[in-house]
This record gives structure tokens, C-alpha cells and sequence, in this order.
């Protein structure tokens, strides 16, 4: 049994003045190299590899390609990656079955459904009678194109991600089980007209929808339940929350299971919308806290939802509040960086760091600051999300400005765990306050070692303010956007207004 593996991720923040071009893809990779990176480690594909392993099945490693969230792929990026996807399934031989993770929420200029798109290219290659199984990111926008050009999609329950391996494993057996004839599974999709900030499943609401997920997955004939949050910084029409189904060819079951979900969502819609502190009311709490350390993570330039990484709102309130013991981590200014490593250790420097990008994540910080620590970037994930996978964030310092060590790398990520901080020789547990750039998934690690989580937000392409995103495209009337909304769910999965 021969089977093709490999991914095309990129989530794509439509508000971003940052348009996604082919250099912003890290990882390019084809055939072996898949394998190289990817054994090992707790992420996607490392799950598609072990399993395929684990059952005996060869594995055909196709083409994957990784950037960083970021705004709208340009055509020619686009057509490059589907045809270096099509042209690694060309070359592939003979397959029974494909299995490759998109994330669901990609969008280039003039497609609105990357993942749809590509998937249909495939079957221009396969047709339908080799079995393709996707699996996709919980913040996928999921489509009714996705599904018809699939076999199953498996998306990922937990946020943060920490499932990606295990559903990977699912995935692969699925696929396996399909090739055999054993399983014929069929999906059903339900949108909601629903938009949630980003929502970790650690806590409810979103915990209470996965167990109700996983009560019906106990049922003879249900394969899978997942609730989909969306990606609410997509500006199309099929952005939001969706709730899909697998069942094996038992459509009616999987409409009834998908429906009876989405009516608990729906119900408890007000419960998925937060408010935050201000940064400064943020570090004002974190101070009258016992213990270390209270981590402060900024929401609203998150680097992994498209924020540019080089936002000083979080950063400018530390400084102006100099508490001792506080570090940030990181910053992303290429140019302070290079400016540091120019400089040398034990070297003190004039620079605006940050604010680079645009004026909503706040202006350039005119900062006098002592070069530390000097390094290559170069960490591997500990984090239980991806554990293992390598990063490469460019040249990086360590800057004392006043009491607070800043970190300044050169590309931009979400912080996942203590690795960053490691490298230039900072102990989180010995910091009274952390700070540093992630929605949740800093969560996989930081949970069990803050005291405290502190959540603040401010103006940026990531803020929990959905009210204040400015939506051209989406379908309306929508929760939150739209109050007034009474709508009831017929067996076709459209939302109508009740007579």
C-alpha cells in the first residue's frame, strides 16, 4: 500500500498590509526531506510518518510548504505551490491513497479557498477513486468544496494544538481503512453565522462543545465530530465557526449529530466573547500577585494569526513601568537585531525597536539598550504542541533596557514555550513577569508553569475586539458583528430567519 503525505500550511490574515509571497515560506521541501524534518517530531506530518510505519504502509513523501500567518497569498506564489503539489503527485507512481494537511483558512488573490483549490487540483490528477484524507487546522474555514474533493477531514480538537500527532494517526488509519473497503465515510457540514476570537479549549465553552463532540463519537456509525472555531480574521464569505461530521455511510446520523451540536454552540455564542485588560492594567495586576512568574501574553499581535511580531503596545508599558525582574519575549526587528550582533556583547545601542510594520501595533521605541546575549535563532520546540520541531528565528539578542530583558529576533513567530528565552539565557521561573506574543498556544507550556496568566489586548490585527475588525466580505448578519439574530437550523444546514 503506497501512500503520498505532505503539507501546504498558511493562515492567512486578510488584514495584513503584509502580502505572502514564496520567501515567506521557511519550509519548502520535497520527497526525503518531508521525512528528515518531520520524523519525530509531534506535529502532522510526524504523525502521518510514525503511523504509516506503524501499519506497514510505504510512504510517498509528495511536497511541503510552511510560512509563518500572514496576509493574502499573491497569485503567483499560489500557482507556484499548486504546481509544485500537482507535479509531486505526478511523479509519485502508483498510489492508493493520499493524505496531506491544509490548514484550512488559506486565501490567495481572487481564491477564497486555498485548500478547496488545492485539493481539486489534486483530483485532476488522481481522480476519485484513490481516496484523499485531509487534515486541517481547528481554525479552518471548512467549505462544501473541501469536503466534495475529499474522502474525510480530520481536523484538530485541541487549542492549543497539542492533538495534531494523535489526529494525524486517526487520519492515516482512516485512510487506510477506506482503501481496504472497511469504512465508507460520508461528512456532514453545518455553518454557523458565528465569529469567536481566538478560544483556547483548555477552559469553556469551547471544552464543554469538544466532550459533547466526543459523547457522539461514541455512537455506532459516527467517525468523527469536530468543532471547527474558524479563522475570524478571514475576510470571505465562508469564514466562521462550523461543525462537521463524519459518519460511516450514515448521512442522516451525521446531520442529526452535527445539528444538535451547532445548537449547543449557537446557544452559548456570549459565552466565546471576552474582554480583556489593557496592557498596563495588565502589568499593574501581574504586580499585586504573589508568586512567579505571572506570564502576560499579548493577544492582539499574534504572530501565529497573522500579527507582524513587531508590536510595542505590551512592550512600551513594561518599559515605562520598570519593574524589576521582567522580561519580553521576543520582539521581531530584523534591523535591531543585525544592529546588536554589529555592536557585540557588552556594547549599549540607540535604536528604535519595534513599530516597523504599521502604526495600529504601536510606534518605533526610542530605546538606549546593553547587548547581553548574542545567538543564531536556532531552537527546537519542547513545547507538548510540535514537540521537536526546529525553528530558525534569524540572528537574535538579548537587550537590558532599564529592568527589562528584551528579546529581539529577526523573524517572527509565536513564543510556544521557554526555548526562546533559554537561548539567551533567561530562566522564566526566576522573572517575576514574562511577557511575550501568542493567542493560546503558549498555553501547552505555560500552563503548568505561571502562577499566573495574564490575557491583554490592544489595537492589532489580532484583538479579541471583533467589533472593531473591519469586515468588507464576510456573510452577514453575523454573531457578534450582528446582534439581533434569531435563526433557526433546517435539515439542509442553512441558517434561516424562523416564520
Amino acid at each position: 500500500m503506497r501512500v503520498a503525505i505532505g503539507q501546504i500550511e498558511h493562515e492567512t490574515n486578510t488584514f495584513s498590509n503584509v502580502k505572502t509571497t514564496v520567501n515567506h515560506f521557511h519550509e519548502w521541501d520535497q520527497g526525503q526531506q518531508i521525512i528528515e524534518r518531520h520524523l519525530g517530531v509531534k506535529d502532522f506530518l510526524g504523525g502521518m510518518i510514525d503511523q504509516c510505519n506503524q501499519l506497514g504502509v510505504e510512504i510517498v513523501p509528495a511536497f511541503s510548504a510552511f510560512a509563518q500567518p500572514s496576509g493574502i497569498i499573491t497569485k503567483e506564489t499560489y500557482e507556484i505551490l499548486k504546481n509544485e503539489l500537482v507535479a509531486s503527485i505526478q511523479n509519485a507512481g502508483e498510489l492508493d491513497g493520499i493524505c496531506f494537511y491544509l490548514h484550512g483558512a488559506g486565501i490567495a488573490e481572487g481564491i477564497d479557498d486555498v485548500e478547496g483549490s488545492l485539493l481539486e487540483a489534486i483530483r485532476e490528477v488522481v481522480g476519485y477513486e484513490i481516496p484523499i484524507v485531509a487534515t486541517l487546522d481547528l481554525h479552518a474555514n471548512v467549505t462544501q468544496k473541501m469536503i466534495q474533493e475529499s474522502n474525510a477531514l480530520i481536523g484538530d480538537n485541541y487549542y492549543p494544538h497539542t492533538d495534531s500527532y494523535d489526529r494525524a494517526i486517526e487520519a492515516i488509519s482512516l485512510l487506510v481503512q477506506i482503501i481496504q473497503g472497511t469504512v465508507h465515510p460520508v461528512m456532514n457540514l453545518v455553518k454557523l453565522p458565528l465569529l469567536i476570537p481566538a478560544t483556547t479549549t483548555y477552559k469553556s465553552p469551547a471544552k464543554d462543545i469538544n466532550e459533547i463532540c466526543w459523547e457522539w463519537e461514541k455512537a455506532p456509525d459516527i467517525i468523527d465530530c469536530t468543532f471547527f472555531h474558524g479563522f475570524s480574521r478571514s475576510d470571505v464569505p465562508d469564514a466562521g465557526v462550523s461543525v462537521l461530521t463524519i459518519s460511516n455511510d450514515n448521512l442522516d446520523l451525521a446531520k442529526q449529530v452535527s445539528e444538535h451540536v451547532a445548537r449547543i454552540i449557537w446557544r452559548k455564542r456570549d459565552e466565546f466573547q471576552s474582554v480583556y485588560p489593557t496592557p498596563e492594567q495588565g502589568i499593574k495586576q501581574a504586580l499585586t500577585l504573589e508568586g512567579r512568574p505571572i506570564v502576560i501574553n499579548e493577544y492582539s499581535d499574534n504572530p501565529g494569526g497573522g500579527g507582524p511580531g513587531d508590536g510595542t503596545h505590551l512592550l512600551k508599558a513594561m518599559i515605562e513601568q520598570n519593574a524589576p525582574n521582567t522580561c519580553f519575549g521576543f520582539i521581531c526587528d530584523p534591523e535591531v537585531a543585525d544592529k546588536a550582533h554589529k555592536a557585540g556583547i557588552g556594547s549599549t545601542i540607540d535604536v528604535k525597536l519595534g513599530g516597523k510594520t504599521d502604526s495600529l501595533h504601536g510606534e518605533p521605541l526610542l530605546i538606549k539598550g546593553y547587548v547581553k546575549c548574542l545567538s543564531d535563532g536556532k531552537i527546537i520546540q519542547s513545547s507538548p504542541m510540535w514537540q521537536g520541531l526546529k525553528h530558525n528565528l534569524g540572528k537574535s539578542a538579548r537587550l537590558q533596557v532599564g529592568n527589562v530583558d528584551i528579546i529581539v529576533c529577526s523573524i517572527k513567530m509565536q513564543t510556544f514555550d521557554e526555548q526562546v528565552f533559554l537561548l539567551h539565557g533567561i530562566d522564566v521561573t526566576k522573572y517575576k513577569i514574562v511577557a511575550l506574543k501568542s493567542a493560546n498556544h503558549f498555553r501547552a507550556y505555560y500552563e503548568s508553569v505561571a502562577k499566573e496568566i495574564i490575557t491583554v489586548d490592544s489595537p492589532g490585527l489580532t484583538t479579541g475586539k471583533l467589533s472593531t475588525v473591519d469586515y468588507k466580505r464576510i456573510n452577514r448578519p453575523i454573531y457578534p458583528l450582528d446582534n439581533r439574530i434569531d435563526y433557526w437550523m433546517p435539515n439542509d444546514g442553512r441558517w434561516i430567519k424562523p416564520i
